[in-house]
């Protein structure tokens, strides 16, 4: 204990003890892994692995239930030169054997080999926060909302319908925006002028702009995304509306289908983190000069329109 604070000892968390004795028996006998179907076990100086599917390549090797495991002993054969699976099966046997023992202790099992469609919930049956929901109620000052915490918006139709207060001259800053830099879209106003923006993946975006700015005082800005289906990642038609009329229409051609950023986040009257529009900023820079009351964000599936 230092200073009254419980202390870690280092033993446990590294290889520190082999400092004193280069000769120590290891204490971290077995260890197995597991990412993508990609599985390891490794114990007492015997390593067996299968590689399921390298990280560049689009498609498994073969079924889970085929793969081809090799056989490694560590102790020897420290660059894993010599494959001992044709020699010694018995011995293979028993470290695949191992490796499920530990998959089970360690809830790794049922094994998934999706990548990609892992990413959202409603492909791989995984728990939601937003549980099905189709319309989420925020305001200004709500910030800070990480993917899995705001309603999912991909792959869908949506709509953002945000009641503002307008100062004169029009305002500026953002309205909601949800990702960064390398991915994401934004409802803001530039110069008076409402907007939305959508950059895909930082390497492409698609603007729909009013041509004229906001009159001060109290305005609905409703954005309509209308996705075009037939898959995920598609494009669609947005559309601008100022107190009911429309302003602004334009195609978006391509969409992010499973994520938008593992640490960017969506916000409400700044954009926190990386600006999705360069233009607007981010942080301090990105902050709406008007008063937000109130935003919605509905989202419908293509076949429900």
């Amino acid at each position: 204990m230092v200073n009254g604070t419980p202390q870690i000892p280092i033993e446990g968390v590294s290889m520190a003890y082999t400092f004193d004795d280069a000769r120590a028996p290891e204490r971290h006998t077995t260890q197995y892994f597991e990412i993508a179907g990609n599985r390891a076990i490794y114990h007492e100086g015997w390593l067996a692995r299968t590689i399921h599917r390298a990280p560049w390549e689009s498609k498994p090797r073969s079924a889970l239930a085929d793969d081809v495991w090799e056989l490694y002993d560590v102790r020897t054969d420290f660059s894993l030169v010599n494959d001992l699976a044709a020699k010694q099966p018995q011995k293979l046997g028993e470290m695949k054997a191992l490796f499920m023992k530990e998959a089970e202790a360690h809830h790794v099992l049922p094994l998934d080999d999706r990548v990609f469609e892992r990413a959202l919930a409603e492909l791989v049956g995984r728990p939601d926060l937003m549980g099905g929901r189709t319309s989420l109620t925020l305001a200004e000052g709500m910030t800070g909302m990480m993917e899995n915490v705001f309603i999912g918006v991909k792959n869908k139709s949506k709509t953002l319908t945000a009641e503002v207060d307008v100062p004169q001259g029009g305002g500026n800053g953002t309205i909601v925006a949800q990702g960064g830099r390398f991915g994401g879209w934004s409802l803001y106003v530039k110069d008076g002028v409402p907007a939305y923006d959508y950059n895909f993946l930082g390497m492409s975006r698609s603007t729909v702009a009013a041509s004229k700015p906001l009159a001060p005082g109290r305005s609905t800005i409703r954005f309509d995304f209308a996705y075009d289906g037939g898959g995920p990642g598609k494009g669609g038609v947005g559309t601008i509306f100022v107190n009911g009329e429309q302003v602004a229409q334009g195609r978006i051609e391509r969409t992010q289908a499973m994520m938008f950023s593992a640490d960017e986040t969506a916000d409400v009257g700044i954009d926190l983190g990386t600006p999705v529009v360069e233009t607007i900023g981010s942080e301090s820079k990105s902050r709406f000069t008007g008063r937000i009351p109130k935003l919605t964000v509905e989202v419908r599936d293509v076949k429900r329109q």
